[in-house]
């Protein structure tokens, strides 16, 4: 029998004690990164690969369950986006591409880890690769900022928030076509979520906006590049 995925979970409460060590770890040896920059460029890519194949071994597992579907299993979730871009960033550091994983990709994998839409709980490897990419996304734009230096600006805020809303319409069309509820732009998932706490639908997606832009400017405010006092003078 499949072990089942309790919320707040022994097994959900590691995670995110996980998760905070992988943070705190981190920022501690931001400065600590003398390696080559060769080597540097060959770890991220590794670790870009190892996200890949977590993800394309998950959708091979889906489809050897007879899991995998036109309506769920396409990559238009916000984390799912945000995984192929976090890859993306890993491999070429575009900065307009970590604008995106930063503010969409830590805000969403954040309420991912906080409340999972997971049905499957450890040790099996849904588990796994759920808490492993989402990490990934979380990390690597936390590793961006602290260790390679760059820098949210409110103007990726504007970006981000643009990109998203270029995104939805089409996801919106794309759930009609497919029957699927990507985003969950058609209903809230039955396992509970933030989205409980945002109104009735359609409502809760327009609450959603002003949520995702308000967390937005909390880590632009959090992570943003300090003002010297030679520049205040």
């Amino acid at each position: 029998m499949e072990p089942s995925f309790q919320m707040f979970s022994i097994a959900h409460f590691s995670a995110i004690v996980g998760l905070c060590f992988l943070i705190i770890l981190v920022f501690i040896t931001k400065k600590r990164w003398s390696v080559p920059a060769n080597k540097i460029r060959l770890i991220e890519r590794l670790f870009a690969l190892s996200l890949l194949i977590m993800e394309i071994v998950y959708h091979v597992w889906l489809y050897q369950t007879g899991r995998w579907n036109w309506g769920n299993s396409l990559p238009l979730e916000l984390c799912s986006i945000s995984l192929i871009l976090t890859i993306i960033l890993l491999w070429t550091g575009n900065r307009h591409v970590y604008d995106f994983v930063f503010y969409a990709g830590i805000g969403g994998a954040l309420q991912a880890v906080a409340t999972p839409v997971l049905d499957l709980s450890f040790p099996h490897f849904r588990f796994f690769h759920f808490f492993y990419t989402h990490f990934g996304i979380i990390l690597t734009a936390l590793y961006f900022t602290w260790v390679k230096g760059y820098r949210p600006t409110f103007k990726g805020i504007i970006k981000t928030m643009v990109a998203l809303n270029i995104l939805l319409p089409c996801i919106f069309v794309l759930n009609i076509c497919l029957k699927g509820n990507y985003m969950f732009l058609r209903k809230k998932p039955a396992s509970g979520s933030i989205l409980d706490f945002l109104g009735p639908y359609p409502w809760y997606i327009l609450s959603l906006e002003i949520v995702a832009f308000s967390i937005f400017i909390c880590l632009w405010i959090i992570f943003r590049k300090p003002i010297k006092r030679s520049e205040l003078a």
